[in-house]
């Protein structure tokens, strides 16, 4: 499991080339802030990536949230909104999982 990092962009421009995922990634809700953050996945593999994201939310109706996520395709990137109330309360984190890893990248955008 690795902890994944944050690039805050600023008014002159932020450079990143992404990092590496892991088959289980975690996002602290220290960096989701109150507003919370982009993650940007990058599928350079020949097959389809498929993420889940983990929500310890609530509906307005008190039911459970569905985690969120969806397929990669290859050689694709995808974006993916993670909200502060999708932490886990007991671990602080938003739990991202893969089923490929290899040539797969995150880049993690935080909202403010």
């Amino acid at each position: 499991m690795a902890a994944l990092s944050a690039t805050t962009p600023t008014r002159g421009g932020t450079t990143t080339s992404g990092s590496a995922v892991a088959s289980t990634d975690t996002i602290a809700r220290t960096l989701l802030g109150s507003r919370g953050a982009y993650l940007e996945i990058i599928n350079g593999n020949a097959s389809s990536d498929t993420v889940s994201i983990s929500d310890a939310s609530v509906s307005n109706t008190g039911a459970a949230a569905t985690a969120g996520g969806g397929a990669v395709a290859a050689s694709t990137s995808k974006i993916f909104s993670i909200h502060p109330q999708q932490a886990d309360p007991s671990t602080g984190n938003v739990t991202v999982t893969h089923s490929v890893t290899s040539t797969v990248t995150y880049k993690l955008y935080p909202l403010g």
